[in-house]
């Protein structure tokens, strides 16, 4: 059953185009406001029957591919605009390889190596204790609480963390603060030196996400539960007194328990 459409409900309906017949665009709330506008002087009527069978692509939007190889009258002939042998003339090659020198000798290949890169090595970033010293002093961290790399990374001390945070002892005969501290790693010169001040060194096991954890709190709608070692070296390395790992902590504590 065909029922009548107003040209209020017509324009509001369909999207504004050519092949519809509309002249302008005209948005629904300003038909819909405007009671005593005349609708028909900005819709024109379509020039044939909308349909399936009238769908068609807009001028200038398709064009045939070229024919190759079909006689010299169409320009494509022969050798299909490829010109005679060579490289470019064949069919399948593509695009070389980048480093591809026509089958010499490649520079990378020709040129000596030095050193390798370790698939195992860690990029810490280092602060030593006389840049830490001079922070407390400044009053940009505070000593009266536990210190973390998310403090180190607030106050300034530390950025474009990868793999952690290293402690070294550079300036530790001018360092006088009593602190607790929790980095990746620490050198033996400033653990002895923070500890001959009352202090305490920990050094934290940090993945991937639980090192995010720790410097992005704001990233996580629940924080997640950090994750142990799974290398035997790390673990060997963290369950070490010397190296003052949490590991070793959680054993003496729970040895002295």
């Amino acid at each position: 059953m065909n029922r009548f459409i107003s040209p209020v409900r017509f324009a509001t309906r369909m999207q504004p185009s050519t092949m519809l017949g509309i002249s302008s665009v005209v948005r629904p709330s300003v038909i819909l406001g405007a009671r005593y506008m005349s609708v028909t002087a900005r819709v024109t009527p379509p020039k044939e029957l909308i349909g399936l069978s009238s769908l068609k692509d807009n001028p200038g939007s398709k064009s045939q591919a070229k024919r190759l190889g079909r006689g010299p009258g169409s320009g494509k002939g022969k050798t299909s605009g490829r010109g005679h042998k060579g490289q470019k003339s064949r069919a399948g090659n593509g695009k070389p390889t980048p480093g591809f020198e026509g089958g010499q000798t490649p520079i990378m290949q020709r040129f000596p190596k030095r050193g390798f890169t370790n698939i195992h090595g860690k990029d810490y970033t280092e602060i030593n204790l006389d840049q830490l010293g001079r922070w407390i002093d400044t009053g940009r961290i505070d000593i009266t609480k536990r210190i973390t790399m998310r403090e180190l990374k607030v106050a300034g001390l530390v950025k474009g963390v990868k793999d952690g945070v290293k402690l070294l002892g550079n300036g530790s005969s001018g360092f006088q603060h009593k602190i607790e501290i929790e980095v990746s790693r620490a050198s033996q010169k400033a653990m002895k030196q923070i500890e001959r001040k009352g202090g305490k060194v920990t050094c934290v096991y940090y993945n991937s996400i639980g090192l995010q954890s720790i410097l992005s709190p704001s990233r996580f709608f629940l924080q997640p539960k950090l994750a142990l070692p799974t290398k035997k070296r790390d673990i060997a390395w963290y369950s070490d007194p010397k190296n003052r790992g949490f590991l070793a902590t959680e054993q003496e504590a729970n040895t002295s328990a």
